[in-house]
């Protein structure tokens, strides 16, 4: 890492120098334009409106407008702000950190000791640890004067950039300020769906989809050229997407109880092919499932009884969603068969996929 700042931090009469790094970023992949007739690059180009000359970086200063007046301002005037000169994060109070709206974080920073002896930066990490509070701090970097948090990660100072609050919008919305009444059952039944999906945040545990899959759309449009064939590529029909709004919200919250509980059952795998909510089958559809559907049935036919046969993907997702109804009906397919057929599951090993699992099973008589 570069540091991109020099200073000190001002805490009380202790002077606490450090260097600054950025501590994030972006790994998007990046797209530039071009015409789609000839694939030219398009570049834009910082052209004079006046004399119509095509200006340097170096020619370009900076100007406010107001009233029709026009006021330019030089490279060196701009420098000669002092604020903009000051190289002191100034701690100006010290706060409990729930007391931080999330929302006014804008960039985090990395602070390492910029001398050769970090006494006093382990000294300013050691009262933050002990009192359990953030220190707020004023400081400049890049022509702005900023307001931000200094906290503990990792035993490193971080600073967090803030916005000033006349740069949060204030959220006002009609529509929330109707009558709305939502019933006991409606409440307890969002409150079980929060609880099933319950979970310690772990951040390595979710990828940007959307970088991965652009990365494979490239590799695709390399290897295939004009030919490519985005729905084999995705395995979804081009510019297929949600599902749609669903209106009932008791039918919804019901549907995202039994798909969790489903899955749950299952030993976590929602992915399978069958959406247990409605007992359709799950988007995005694959190509090869009507195949692994066929040869499950296939499997199931040569044990020669019906009791060996799949349900429907209908029957299985109504079967999933209703499993108290479901034990019965298999303790009397147990009694009235005189065989075990094993579960069927199509395991997809051919070609990796996820595949459609449907199993029935009986006992044997006692």
């Amino acid at each position: 890492m570069r540091a991109i700042w020099k200073g000190a931090i001002a805490f009380g009469l202790v002077n606490v120098p450090v260097k600054v790094y950025s501590a994030t970023e972006d790994h998007d992949i990046s797209l530039h334009q071009v015409h789609n007739a000839d694939g030219g690059r398009i570049r834009y180009q910082r052209r004079c409106e006046v004399c119509g000359e095509v200006v340097d970086y170096s020619d370009i200063e900076k100007a406010f407008e107001e009233d029709g007046r026009t006021v330019v301002l030089s490279k060196e005037e701009l420098k000669s702000i002092p604020a903009e000169n000051s190289h002191e994060i100034e701690v100006v109070q010290f706060v409990p950190s729930e007391q931080l709206e999330p929302m006014m974080f804008e960039k985090s920073y990395y602070l390492e000791p910029d001398s050769k002896s970090p006494k006093a930066y382990v000294l300013l990490r050691r009262a933050l640890e002990d009192t359990d509070r953030v220190a707020v701090v004023q400081f400049a970097l890049r022509e702005k004067t900023r307001l931000g948090a200094l906290r503990i990660k990792d035993d490193v100072l971080v600073l967090q950039s803030l916005l000033w609050p006349d740069e949060v919008r204030e959220a006002s919305f009609p529509s929330l300020e109707a009558d709305i009444r939502i019933s006991a059952q409606e409440r307890d039944m969002s409150a079980a769906l929060v609880e099933s999906m319950a979970a310690d945040f772990d951040p390595t545990s979710f990828t940007d989809e959307y970088q991965v899959q652009l990365r494979q759309l490239i590799e695709a449009k390399l290897e295939q050229g004009e030919s490519l064939d985005t729905e084999e590529t995705f395995g979804v029909e081009s510019g297929e997407g949600g599902k749609g709004e669903v209106i009932d919200l008791m039918e919804a919250l019901k549907r995202s109880l039994d798909r969790k509980r489903g899955g749950a059952a299952s030993g976590g795998d929602s992915d399978g092919g069958e959406d247990a909510a409605d007992g359709e089958p799950a988007k995005p559809a694959r190509k090869a499932a009507g195949t692994k559907a066929s040869g499950a049935r296939t499997a199931a036919a040569k044990t020669g009884t019906d009791e060996a046969k799949p349900a429907t993907t209908r029957q299985a997702g109504k079967a999933t969603a209703t499993k108290a109804a479901a034990k019965p009906a298999a303790k009397t397919a147990a009694k009235t068969s005189g065989t075990k057929s094993a579960g069927t599951k199509s395991t997809g090993a051919a070609d990796g996929k996820p595949a459609a699992k449907t199993s029935t099973r009986t006992r044997k008589p006692a």
